[in-house]
């Protein structure tokens, strides 16, 4: 399946090319060594394929907060330039979470995207959307968040993309496997992800799933000191960032913004000083 998957560009490179936003950056999972303090899935899945077949080469354009009209503006054109053998996609997200997104329109401009680079003849990978039960306030979303994953199917089926349906993945209900953000996945998270990549690319891999006991109950005070605290730390801020129009990502530049050969002894840190 890989083979078949994964075909070589001529002269033999392959290039795995990573688009998207704060999911696909690899916020939540933190790591000072290497570029924005993160490392991430797609940083995983680069050095399991590296592993599995050396030569793979890797980008991540990926930048928290775009969104993806951003995505379409600033990352399609250098993706298609490094004639990939491979790219993964998660866009939209946080469009769905703006006021006024008209999501017939951000999935029109969604499928142009896509359209795009499934013609390079890349194996392109797309991904549904949780449903984050973070707060009541954010329910009104989830209609949104379903139109979002059932277009996302239908045009992985027509464009023939692989399709890792994120939405089914019973193992993030189980809150370790968020930041404390509670939007963007923990290190254990992005673990779990990266093996479910590989395993739809069918690739072979060494991620092992977490194990963990069953998580503690919460006393009422706990549970309301929590979400006090995260009120404070996360949604306040958000709100704020909002209404002054600025992102996170503003003062960011992509991880891996060129190719780079991935070491299949060593990962990605073997390339930092």
């Amino acid at each position: 399946m890989a083979e078949k998957l994964l075909t070589p560009r001529p002269g033999g490179r392959r290039v795995y090319v990573a688009l998207g936003d704060s999911f696909t950056e690899g916020v939540g999972d933190r790591s000072k060594r290497l570029p924005n303090g993160v490392r991430g899935w797609a940083d995983r899945v680069a050095e399991q394929l590296a592993k599995a077949e050396p030569g793979w080469e890797y980008a991540n354009l990926a930048i928290r907060s775009k969104r993806l009209r951003h995505i379409i503006a600033e990352q399609l054109e250098p993706a298609l330039a490094m004639d990939p053998t491979l790219v993964t996609l998660y866009a939209g997200g946080n469009d769905i979470l703006d006021f006024g997104t008209d999501i017939e329109d951000l999935m029109d401009d969604y499928e142009h995207l896509v359209a795009a680079l499934a013609a390079s003849g890349a194996t392109v990978v797309l991904f549904t959307g949780f449903d984050v039960k973070v707060s009541v306030l954010l329910e009104p979303l989830k209609r949104r968040n379903t139109l979002y994953n059932r277009r996302v199917r239908e045009l992985a089926a027509w464009y023939g993309a692989v399709l890792v349906d994120y939405w089914c993945f019973d193992a993030f209900h189980d809150p370790r496997m968020w930041d404390t953000d509670r939007l963007h996945m923990s290190k254990a998270g992005h673990k779990y992800l990266a093996a479910q990549v590989l395993d739809q690319l069918g690739v072979q891999h060494t991620i092992s799933p977490k194990e963990w006991e069953p998580p503690a109950r919460l006393g009422l005070r706990d549970w309301e000191r929590r979400q006090r605290r995260w009120v404070h730390d996360w949604v306040l801020p958000l709100f704020g960032r909002k209404l002054r129009g600025v992102t996170l990502g503003d003062r960011l530049g992509p991880r891996w913004p060129e190719p780079v050969r991935v070491p299949a002894k060593g990962g990605l840190k073997k390339l930092l000083p």
